[in-house]
């Protein structure tokens, strides 16, 4: 095979990175600790220029050789990435403003796709278009933030490429995609000796010459392969997606813990998947040696749907991805917030606090039922009944599209952040928003990779959002119920409760949430609520009334939520309670605000 020659690639970037740090000509290239960093030291950020040059390298042989065909495909990648290598050295240099770094990136871009470079999974061009400009930069930008520890940036990649690369031989074949990836495979390979050394630091970093350079390259990769084919399915699509499926999850999740705490997305910080792994325990080469094989599994699925290209067998394997990906990305959340608090971080088994965190799989499960549910019902009622094959070929198309929305929709809108036992009517909100927006969405889609014909798709999916809304907000809604379902079958001591203002309202749903006790009635003096019912609970009397109402209720005990009341009131209620047995108790609730200090005035 005359790709293997762009192993050349190893050696040239061996070298390279050899003979820049014995001389003086890269000292100007370093970086110095910072409070957003994670090194300690000093140290030299020229290894991008040592994984250009190899990869470079490694793509001249193979032209030289005739391994692989010029062609203005290949032209726009090496251009693309050549203009980045160059920003990114300048960057390195002197730090440019994300908006300059933003619109180098969108130039090459549209050079890499303006060159022969196409995103075929769509037939309208625009949108081609829009999907090509915001998959090459987001994944640049990806693999930027993912550039944050010893090893981890390379690694993930040399993963990547080797997946691109066994595609380019197997499912989707081309000699361009194969080199390009052996050549950008076999550059990282030749950096990590002198990046990744446990036990010892970096001897140099990659710099933005060099992250640019690995996410603009691999993003290319997915639209010179499996991106660019006739016949698309849903496998084809997930590829690329699944094979960098690590550095997604790290951007979604930096740039949500950014933007809700309001901190600029481009500014550094110790907030990264790889940072929580270490606050978990884990040494640095652990915490790589974890993402890649995370990275190499999801990896293997990828291709494995591709070989056997079963669209129940996708959707299937969708789901237990995400369903492993929420609770890891729900996982590493708790670990940064139980070290930020500064709490002591407990070790458990690893794949215990991954997997199996009960309350979130079962949320994630029903999830997968009731979204399979839903939209099969709404496809049946549409469409009257199971439809022509050409009909069913569609609605399989799109199940897999509308699972994958939709869980982005919820884990966006923090539908399983949520704690459900607690929740009221308006936390059904963020499901309806997931609902209306996913099916949206995957309708776009849907009418983006395939033709539909006459398939009444978007009533489908509008029938389906509603559907979907509905069982999904009772599902949780069940789960608010059920404490107080198992509560019922136990016996709870009957409490009545004086004074049906704020204090008496709050104790009443203290008691209810805790189960504490029943609430079984109000007893308060204002007319205007006498006989209604406040938090579904009646008011059954005024203080004068107390005797009859302890009878009536069935009361076993009385709190007193109005100590201030005039005394022969409370006295009247006391003295009911000691003739019926049964205590009678004041709750008093004390909110102490701390004083502030005083200002000293500062005369002239």
């Amino acid at each position: 095979m005359d790709a293997i020659v762009a192993i050349a690639a190893f050696p040239i970037t061996v070298a390279v990175l050899w003979t820049l740090l014995r001389t003086p000509t890269g000292g100007r290239l370093v970086a110095h600790p910072s409070g957003e960093r994670w090194h300690a030291e000093t140290t030299p950020t020229f290894g991008g220029v040592g994984i250009f040059a190899g990869f470079a390298a490694g793509i001249g042989v193979a032209l030289a050789i005739g391994a692989v065909e010029w062609s203005g495909e290949l032209g726009g990648i090496l251009v693309g990435v050549a203009l980045l290598f160059a920003a990114g050295i300048l960057d390195d240099l002197r730090p440019l403003s994300p908006l300059a770094k933003l619109a180098v990136q969108i130039g090459a871009a549209v050079i890499a796709l303006a060159s022969g470079l196409h995103v075929e999974i769509v037939e309208n061009d625009v949108l081609a278009w829009g999907i090509g400009i915001l998959w090459l930069v987001g994944i640049t930008n990806a693999f930027n933030l993912l550039d944050n520890m010893d090893g981890l940036a390379a690694t993930l990649a040399a993963i990547a490429c080797a997946y691109f690369a066994i595609d380019a031989v197997t499912e989707h074949p081309s000699e361009t995609v194969l080199v390009l990836s052996l050549a950008l495979g076999l550059a990282c390979i030749g950096f990590l000796p002198f990046n990744l050394r446990p036990g010892r630091t970096a001897a140099v970093f990659m710099g933005d010459s060099g992250s640019h350079v690995l996410g603009f390259a691999l993003a290319s990769f997915a639209l010179a392969s499996s991106w660019t084919v006739a016949g698309t399915t849903v496998a084809t699509v997930l590829l690329p997606l699944l094979i960098l499926a690590i550095p997604i999850l790290d951007t979604t999740l930096v740039t949500l813990v950014r933007l809700g705490q309001r901190r600029p997305v481009s500014q550094g910080g110790r907030d990264h998947t790889s940072h929580r792994l270490v606050y978990y325990g884990l040494s640095e080469a652990d915490a790589v040696f974890l993402l890649a094989l995370v990275a190499a599994a999801i990896g293997a699925t990828a291709l494995a749907y591709n070989v056997l290209d079963n669209a129940r067998l996708t959707a299937f394997g969708v789901l237990l991805t995400f369903v492993l990906l929420v609770q890891f990305g729900s996982f590493l959340s708790d670990l940064e917030e139980r070290s930020r608090r500064g709490e002591a971080t407990e070790q458990p088994s690893l794949w215990k606090a991954l997997v199996f965190e009960p309350r979130r799989l079962v949320e994630v499960v029903v999830d997968f039922v009731v979204i399979c549910a839903t939209f099969l019902a709404a496809y049946v009622l549409v469409i009257g009944g199971l439809g022509s094959e050409f009909e069913r070929s569609v609605f399989l198309a799109a199940l897999p599209i509308l699972l994958a929305t939709r869980y982005v929709f919820f884990v966006a809108l923090g539908v399983y952040r949520r704690v459900w036992r607690y929740a009221t009517a308006r936390d059904v909100v963020p499901i309806a928003v997931g609902c209306a927006g996913s099916a949206v969405v995957a309708f776009l889609v849907l009418v983006a990779l395939r033709d539909i014909g006459p398939v009444p798709a978007l009533e489908v999916f509008v029938v389906d959002a509603v559907l979907c809304t509905l069982l999904v907000g009772a599902s949780r809604l069940t789960l608010r119920l059920l404490p107080e379902a198992r509560a019922r079958g136990r016996h709870r001591r009957r409490v009545l409760v004086v004074g049906a203002g704020q204090a008496g309202r709050g104790l009443a749903r203290e008691l209810r949430d805790t189960h504490e006790a029943r609430v079984v009635g109000f007893l308060d003096d204002n007319p205007r609520v006498r006989r209604r019912r406040i938090l579904g609970i009646s008011v059954v009397g005024a203080l004068d009334e107390a005797p009859r109402a302890i009878a009536g209720a069935r009361a076993e005990e009385v709190l007193v939520t109005i100590p201030g009341a005039p005394q022969e009131r409370l006295d009247a209620v006391v003295r009911a309670s000691e003739e019926a047995g049964i205590p009678c108790r004041i709750v008093r609730r004390v909110t102490e605000f701390s004083a502030p200090e005083p200002v000293e005035a500062t005369l002239p």
